[in-house]
């Protein structure tokens, strides 16, 4: 437990440091050295994700959903309204972090609070992420397999108005320390969750038709019958 929350320390304290340096003007590219040198200086060794340590779009790109064998990080420069996402996939002695976060920049800096936001479809994205994590929390009991949590998320995801954009059209995995061990909260996956000691829950939705998407992505384990944040 220890070591896992001390990885995942790594991603939150480097997800905070951007939020608070990111600047309209900004290149993606420099965003995703930041955070991967930030990552690197708290004590992660590498990046388990294709080797990619901060997977970064914004704007209408924060839409797409694709593999990080096929990411290239876009020659953009971020707006003085602007939204943007960056996954970090920290790992120290092959334990890994997974952190994801909607930024939100207005008059040319990050929010503190993004659903602080004056952009109605910014606000609207953003609550739906924090409503389908507290969901999340009331409904993931051990008993329940991959499946059924991904049929109820999935189920709460479009009551809320949005779509589920992964490519995959998963919500979620394992974490392990090999990426071909993951099991994927998906159609289909009837190994129980709670045999699983840590996975994450991480919806990327839209409105449908919608030009933005959103991400929020924590890692959780069961306490007895109850699920928390790691």
């Amino acid at each position: 437990m220890i070591e896992h929350l001390t990885v995942q320390s790594i991603a939150r304290d480097t997800m905070d440091l951007a939020r608070q340096s990111i600047r309209a003007g900004d290149t993606l590219a420099s965003v995703r050295q930041l955070c991967e040198d930030t990552m690197r200086s708290l004590g992660a060794d590498s990046f388990w994700y294709w080797g990619i340590g901060a997977l970064v779009l914004c704007g209408e790109d924060t839409i797409s959903s694709v593999s990080g064998r096929e990411y290239e990080t876009a020659d953009r420069v971020i707006c003085s309204e602007d939204i943007i996402t960056i996954d970090l996939s920290p790992q120290q002695s092959r334990v890994w972090g997974d952190f994801a976060r909607t930024i939100i920049v207005e008059n040319g800096s990050p929010l503190d609070d993004a659903r602080l936001t004056t952009h109605d479809e910014w606000r609207d994205g953003v609550l739906a992420e924090a409503q389908l994590h507290s969901d999340l929390i009331d409904v993931a009991r051990p008993s329940m397999t991959f499946e059924d949590l991904h049929t109820e998320m999935n189920s709460r995801i479009n009551e809320l108005g949005f779509e589920n954009l992964d490519f995959l059209g998963n919500v979620g995995h394992s974490i392990e320390r090999r990426s071909t061990d993951r099991l994927y909260i998906e159609r289909g996956n009837k190994a129980r969750i709670g045999d699983t000691p840590f996975f994450t829950f991480e919806p990327h939705i839209r409105r449908p038709a919608g030009t933005f998407g959103f991400k929020h992505e924590n890692i959780y384990h069961f306490d007895a019958e109850r699920l928390v944040e790691l």
